[in-house]
């Protein structure tokens, strides 16, 4: 199955275009055309989606999660067509697709699973207590309740699994909450595509027709215009630092400020502690670089830095490093700005480190660099400890324990944090963990962050500027109370009550 865009909007149930166009940037394949998101479309679909809240807000938890299961169903009909156009479009490998593709459905049963059971509620009864002296209670019952319409970001290096019908998507629906989602420029077909799979679903289930739309774009007016819409009630972005901030901004300054729930960089810091570094540095240098070079470098856990002690054990992990890039093969990057951005970056860092492997990245493809310093220059530095997006591993050496503690205490928040040991280093971890635990929105032992895992325990997300909201995750089933509020009934019959507080 081949698909074409036919590139217009999916505005309250209606495929519309525009008067302007833009271009799609293939890695490979054809070039399409796609209508350009105005200011109008997104207010069509922002009112579209509040009026579909009185409806939808009000659904069954059943109704929803067959909506959820039939939206994987659609995406699942059009595999090879989103595996085709995905790949043209960011110049990601076939296996690559085809594993987020799973992960984009996993998430979207996993959610319609979790709603079913009905604990994400958190359902709260204090009985009347009509004779409690000297005052009487009255019946007090809580519940979760949907807040409205939510603008939704798609993600460059996740075109599934964090865009069109990602973790944000799933997470408010599966909550009762339609959705307006702008689409990434990057890849918009693929968008498009997996638009058409809600679209469908929405048809088949019966949904009303507001309750999600699609608008492309490819400047900053459209997604501004989303996060400044008085009937939008959060956000759900991932992306940069830059652009997260400034749309985190917007919505913080409206006469009702929302909820921005943006994930927007972490350099994952990981520390290998002495034992485990005499022990197997040989071993450890080789995983850091496999999860370096993944994907080319474009993931949001990527560990982009090593901090151990210095000395001989240091330098035998830095020539175990160099051994395994020794030969190392051009990835494609997502975009040509990615690429140029990349490029900046190592440029940057080649200025305030000595080299360990040092390369030249040729146009949309990215080889690896990996640079090194003390800790004594990354304290004084700031710049060190800014994300590359990209396969860019920074080596820090420390004096001595105390340093390593310092340098763990000056880091910003972080998505991950790693603790590379063995079971004599315990007592450094130890002094380490109430910082990392800090820091971090997950730590771990002795694996790399790369590769996140779905499910009821995984926090993606952390302090600033990992994300703008420390307590929040984009992945796993807590995602869904972001787009929930508490709200208590005193003295109702139960006539009145959602019908889930009832009985």
């Amino acid at each position: 199955m081949t698909f074409t865009p036919h590139g217009k909007h999916l505005v309250a149930g209606e495929w519309v275009g525009a008067d302007h166009s833009f271009s799609s940037t293939p890695a490979h394949g054809p070039v399409h055309e796609f209508s350009t998101g105005t200011v109008d479309l997104v207010n069509r679909a922002v009112e579209a989606a509040e009026e579909a809240f009185w409806s939808y807000g009000y659904t069954t938890r059943e109704e929803r999660a067959a909506f959820l299961d039939a939206i994987a169903d659609e995406i699942e009909a059009r595999a090879d067509a989103i595996t085709e156009i995905g790949t043209q479009e960011t110049g990601l490998p076939e296996a690559r697709l085809q594993g987020e593709r799973g992960r984009t459905t996993g998430q979207l049963r996993l959610f319609a699973e979790h709603i079913r059971k009905g604990d994400y509620l958190d359902r709260r009864h204090d009985k009347a207590l009509p004779d409690r002296q000297p005052l009487p209670r009255p019946d007090l019952r809580m519940i979760q309740r949907p807040i409205g319409p939510v603008a939704v970001f798609g993600a460059s290096n996740f075109p599934l699994a964090f865009s069109t019908a990602g973790g944000d998507t799933a997470s408010a629906l599966a909550a009762g909450c339609p959705v307006v989602v702008k689409g990434h420029p990057a890849h918009p077909g693929t968008g498009e595509i997996v638009a058409e799979a809600i679209h469908a679903a929405i048809a088949r289930t019966g949904m009303p027709k507001g309750v999600f739309s699609f608008i492309h774009g490819d400047s900053h007016e459209v997604g501004a215009a989303l996060v400044q819409h008085p009937l939008i009630k959060a956000v759900g972005f991932t992306g940069s630092l830059r652009g997260g901030r400034a749309l985190f901004d917007l919505c913080a300054a409206r006469p009702e400020p929302i909820p921005f729930f943006g994930e927007l960089g972490s350099i994952n810091p990981c520390f290998v502690l002495p034992q485990a570094l005499a022990a197997r540095g040989k071993a450890i240098a080789e995983g850091w670089t496999g999860s370096l070079t993944m994907g080319a470098g474009q993931f949001c856990t990527n560990p982009g830095l090593v901090i151990l002690p210095e000395g001989d054990t240091a330098e035998s992990f830095t020539e175990a490093a160099r051994a395994a890039l020794a030969d190392p093969a051009g990835q494609v990057m997502l975009t040509d700005g990615i690429a140029e951005a990349y490029r900046q970056g190592a440029g940057r860092v080649a200025a305030l480190a000595s080299a360990v492997v040092e390369t030249e990245s040729p146009g949309r493809n990215a080889l690896p660099n990996i640079y090194k310093t003390s800790a004594d220059d990354f304290l004084r530095d700031h710049a060190l400890g800014e994300e590359v997006f990209g396969p860019l591993g920074l080596i820090v050496t420390t004096r001595d324990e105390d340093q390593m503690l310092e340098l763990a205490r000056g880091l910003e928040g972080q998505l991950t944090a790693t603790l590379q040991m063995d079971e004599g280093d315990t007592p450094l971890a130890r002094r380490l963990m109430p910082v990392l635990e800090r820091k971090a929105g997950r730590v771990m032992a002795n694996g790399w962050p790369t590769g996140v895992e779905v499910c009821d325990a995984m926090v993606h997300g952390g302090p600033y500027p990992a994300s703008t909201n420390f307590g929040a995750t984009s992945v796993g089933t807590l995602a869904i109370r972001r787009f929930l509020r508490l709200v208590c009934f005193q003295n109702l019959p139960e006539a009145l009550l959602p019908e889930d507080l009832r009985g």
